[in-house]
């Protein structure tokens, strides 16, 4: 029988995980590069002052201001803003109602139900667009904003609903029955009771439709009209043609916006989980 060799000393264990981190931490480094120094790249050369957008000419905010100038650009941004805001709407409404009437009652394919209101959100979204796309032709429904807003409605409304579940996982069942027994009836008990006590996660989740809708492309290339161009739809179609200025500015105000966006919809998310 061979004997057990002995163990490495400390000193060589403490220098073989200081070199695993210090190769983690590269890798971590070499990552973080690939992903944002291409969106530091656009966010510097939106001040260049070329027209070629490729050599630096000097700093200037002329391609912010004639953003405001470009009857398409601001066209396109009203018809964003109206399919997100309805889009928001719809989702706080079917997400809330919906998160509620599974916690509040037990259904027989409970499990089932709830899997399938998840698979927009991991369904692929060129497959969602073009299953859309057929099912608004096979029904005759004119492409426009009310397809525009189904669409983004069905894989938006299931982050309202799980955001709204997480929240009713500590909810008192006393409270509803509280607000009952003073009176209330089971609707005047769910408004007045239930919602307030679940706004953090109905503005966070608001918030992150909202974030949703404003930037989506591939799902609203397959549903919408030449007429209903949002701004995503827009930026495509100009970078097509060729590099443009605006778009670096146009660009860095969507980062910035969506960003800000999803830090607000994160920290409602968790002075939710803080209150009571």
């Amino acid at each position: 029988m061979r004997p057990i060799p002995p163990p490495p000393p400390l000193h060589a264990r403490w220098s073989g995980l200081r070199l695993l981190e210090a190769g983690l931490g590269a890798w971590t480094v070499v990552v973080f590069l690939f992903l944002y120094l291409p969106i530091l790249v656009l966010v510097v050369y939106s001040f260049n002052a070329s027209r070629l957008n490729v050599v630096w000419e000097g700093f200037t905010l002329d391609w912010y201001g004639r953003l405001w100038d470009d009857t398409r650009i601001m066209r396109a941004l009203k018809n964003s803003l109206i399919v997100a805001g309805c889009t928001t709407v719809l989702s706080v409404a079917l997400g809330t109602v919906g998160a509620w009437l599974l916690h509040r009652y037990r259904y027989r394919f409970g499990r089932t139900l709830q899997t399938l209101i998840a698979v927009p959100m991991i369904m692929p979204e060129i497959v969602m667009g073009i299953s859309l796309l057929v099912l608004f032709t096979t029904v005759g429904l004119k492409l426009g904003f009310l397809t525009v807003i189904v669409a983004h409605t069905t894989f938006c409304f299931p982050f309202v609903l799980i955001a709204v579940q997480a929240r009713l996982q500590g909810m008192d069942p006393a409270l509803e029955e509280a607000a009952m027994d003073l009176g209330a009836t089971p609707v005047r008990a769910f408004l007045l009771v239930i919602v307030p006590y679940l706004r953090p996660a109905i503005l966070s989740g608001a918030l992150m439709a909202f974030t949703l809708s404003l930037d989506e492309l591939i799902v609203t290339f397959f549903t919408a009209s030449a007429q209903v161009a949002t701004l995503p739809l827009l930026v495509f179609g100009m970078a097509k043609v060729g590099l443009n200025p605006m778009l670096n500015a146009l660009s860095v105000l969507f980062i910035v916006a969506t960003v800000a966006f999803v830090l607000f919809s994160e920290h409602l998310r968790r002075l939710g989980r803080r209150a009571p």
